[in-house]
């Protein structure tokens, strides 16, 4: 079960709880997170100016792979950055392709309606997100906390990080190891 590797795309813009929280529960689960900056290895401004390093950046990153999942954190402009990158939309068709989890929380899953990632899965968004997501009717909306559908795991905001990285865990890794993670957390 050990060696799992994810691998977080990060854009100008993204929600920082979203990256930061996941990250760090996955990486106590033992799971090696790559955080790769979208454009470049350099600095990313977060959507509340707070500034995070990433690993690698997303072209070094992709040589990589392949990665057991693939994770999208939300904020408006880094979801629209993520929904405009060729990059991100040949990393989610791959990881499509060979049935990776991708895992997409609060406006991050527009980027999967962007890139024609999971049409017919049941998904949950920010709710200011929501109408964006279900145009084309592409797919079923949830109002649930996360949701997981095969191998699309969707969660609603910043306040539902913990539990969009406990399930990401969970589905990787068993209810055991999210239980190890989520206990000393005192959630």
């Amino acid at each position: 079960m050990a060696g799992k590797r994810a691998l977080l795309i990060l854009a100008k813009g993204a929600e920082e709880m979203e990256v930061v929280i996941p990250t760090d529960l996955m990486r106590r689960a033992e799971i090696t997170v790559i955080v790769a900056g979208l454009a470049s290895c350099e600095s990313v401004t977060c959507s509340r100016n707070v500034v995070i390093c990433p690993d690698s950046s997303l072209q070094d990153a992709i040589k990589q792979g392949p990665y057991d999942v693939v994770v999208l954190p939300g904020g408006n402009l880094g979801a629209q950055n993520l929904s405009e990158s060729p990059a991100v939309k040949e990393v989610l068709k791959a990881q499509e392709a060979r049935k990776g989890l991708i895992a997409a929380i609060c406006a991050g899953p527009t980027a999967l309606l962007a890139h024609g990632i999971g049409y017919g899965h049941k998904v949950t968004t920010h709710p200011l997100a929501k109408d964006k997501m279900m145009t084309g009717g592409n797919y079923t909306y949830s109002e649930a906390r996360v949701e997981i559908d095969g191998n699309i795991i969707t969660s609603r905001g910043p306040g539902t990080s913990f539990e969009f990285g406990l399930a990401i865990i969970e589905k990787l890794l068993g209810k055991e190891m999210a239980e190890k993670v989520r206990i000393p957390l005192v959630l």
